[in-house]
């Protein structure tokens, strides 16, 4: 295995992450340090990161988890808050969370030790969905604020690419995106007039929240990771805009071409 994967799947970092970390010369296979991310390496090569040796890789594993409001998207909080890694039960694994859900957000995140497959599925070149249910405040919804959501939003950081929106209600929508912008869905909704007054993750990528409660989480199967790494490793044509696909049934992952 190369030593650039060799640290991803360790979850020390992303491959592109241990690349710039190999490069400064904090990794050592044996008494050498190593400066080539494509060294081959062995669980038996005694690599080390910053003289620490590292342990054999991991599991690579991957886990969906509905989160709570009030319950933050990181590994640590240095307020004290709780954190999705520790609604998780994966003893002697590394979790950290896929990307981020806001506080005040509910719903699917993703958490894993996996940093190559953490970096396809945020990578703005491989344009992953996802979709909000959002509950809106103010009078309903018009075809005007919604066309404004479909075609794009012009916000302070830039226009927004265009959304797959669908109405489920005077003031409900279901919004799906393919961009990672901070609070990019609450942000939009304000532009057109309607703050957010609930916001709740139902899909990330082909992966459904479908059956699975607040705070409770699971285990992805091996299947489901290779077909979500399908879908993460593919990049979208440039330019490409978010299309209609079909939703999957059930619970779990769907193939990439239902995947919205």
């Amino acid at each position: 295995m190369r030593l650039a994967k060799y640290l991803a799947h360790a979850g020390v970092a992303s491959r592109r992450a241990a690349e710039t970390l190999i490069a400064a010369g904090r990794v050592s296979v044996g008494e050498a340090i190593v400066t080539d991310p494509a060294r081959e390496v062995s669980d038996d090569s005694r690599v080390a990161l910053d003289g620490r040796p590292l342990r054999s890789a991991q599991p690579r594993v991957l886990y969906a988890l509905n989160k709570p409001v009030g319950v933050v998207s990181t590994a640590r909080d240095t307020h004290g808050r709780r954190t999705v890694v520790e609604l998780v039960r994966a003893p002697g694994l590394r979790l950290y969370p896929v990307g981020r859900l806001d506080i005040d957000s509910s719903g699917l995140i993703l958490l894993t030790n996996d940093g190559e497959l953490a970096n396809l599925l945020t990578h703005p070149r491989y344009q992953v969905p996802k979709s909000y249910r959002a509950r809106l405040a103010g009078e309903p919804i018009a075809d005007a604020a919604l066309r404004r959501l479909r075609t794009g939003v012009q916000l302070e950081d830039g226009l927004t690419a265009p959304a797959r929106v669908r109405r489920l209600g005077a003031n409900e929508i279901e919004l799906t995106i393919r961009e990672g912008r901070n609070r990019q869905v609450r942000r939009m909704c304000q532009a057109v007039g309607h703050p957010v007054l609930e916001l709740v993750r139902t899909r990330f990528g082909a992966l459904a929240l479908d059956g699975l409660a607040p705070g409770a989480h699971r285990r992805l199967s091996e299947t489901e990771l290779t077909r979500l790494r399908a879908l993460a490793g593919t990049p979208a044509p440039a330019g490409a805009a978010a299309r209609p696909r079909r939703r999957a049934r059930g619970q779990g992952i769907a193939s990439q071409e239902d995947a919205l």
